[in-house]
């Protein structure tokens, strides 16, 4: 299996124009960072978890010419701003983009992407087929996918495992009997915002802290803010097993 990391930022952490902060002044390319999303391809499909306002930006990065399917773990801008350029998929493929979200997600994009689902439709609108998904095991193509609900506040979030590998973005909970289906994994990608208490996310301490409980083999912070910081420097203070994401990150499974 192998895994890329799109884009391992949030809104908050993105190059803003006029800003000259020292994230945004880094020459370092660790330091740029797109909005957060995943590509996984294994047993030769390829899948996507979540399509924020860069995804066409990413997908040309990684000269990706296809997608077998696309899963969502929540429907706030940043991770389904870039659902409209799956139309180019739809050219390429012939076919209809299969979209795996929950009813609440589902809903979400339909309020969002209104003229998509238009009975009239214009020419040329990206075509998908949704796939509605529950807190219990999936299969697409023969791979399994086993959602981990967490919350965002007060917001149901899923996370996903795939094999021994798990995926959280975007939470600054994770209940009891969702961790149980956590443990055991190889790898662990855990969202990040920053140091300072937020009321959505976790904190760089409370991340390390779910981490340490979870015991993964290697663990990889995801949906950095500009506020946590240099990736070197915060790099330097992380326990051995755990590590910054970055953009382009490939791993093999």
């Amino acid at each position: 299996m192998k895994i890329t990391f799109l884009g391992t930022g949030t809104s908050q952490g993105v190059p803003i124009i006029g800003c000259r902060c020292r994230v945004c002044d880094s020459l370092n390319p660790k330091d740029k960072r797109l909005r957060s999303s995943v590509m996984i391809e294994t047993q030769g499909k390829r899948f996507v978890i979540d399509t924020g306002p860069d995804f066409r930006q990413q997908m040309l990065r990684e000269k990706a010419d296809r997608i077998d399917a696309i899963i969502y773990t929540h429907d706030h801008r940043d991770h389904v701003a870039g659902l409209d350029d799956i139309r180019a998929f739809n050219y390429i493929m012939k076919k209809n983009m299969d979209l795996y979200a929950s009813k609440q997600v589902q809903q979400g994009i339909r309020e969002q992407f209104g003229y998509i689902f238009k009975e009239k439709k214009y020419p040329g609108i990206p075509e998908i087929t949704f796939h509605t998904i529950e807190n219990k095991p999936f299969s697409i193509a023969g791979v399994e996918f086993i959602p981990v609900l967490v919350k965002h506040m007060h917001l149901n979030v899923f996370g996903f495992r795939v094999g021994n590998f798990t995926y959280i973005t975007d939470a600054n909970f994770i209940p009891e009997e969702e961790k149980k289906k956590i443990y055991g994994s190889e790898v662990l990608v855990l969202n990040a915002l920053r140091h300072e208490s937020h009321p959505s996310h976790f904190t760089l301490d409370e991340a390390i802290a779910q981490i340490n409980e979870l015991k993964p083999k290697t663990a990889y912070l995801i949906h950095m803010s500009h506020q946590i910081g240099l990736h070197e420097e915060v790099e330097d203070i992380l326990p051995d097993n755990i590590k910054l994401s970055h953009d382009g990150l490939c791993l093999s499974l």
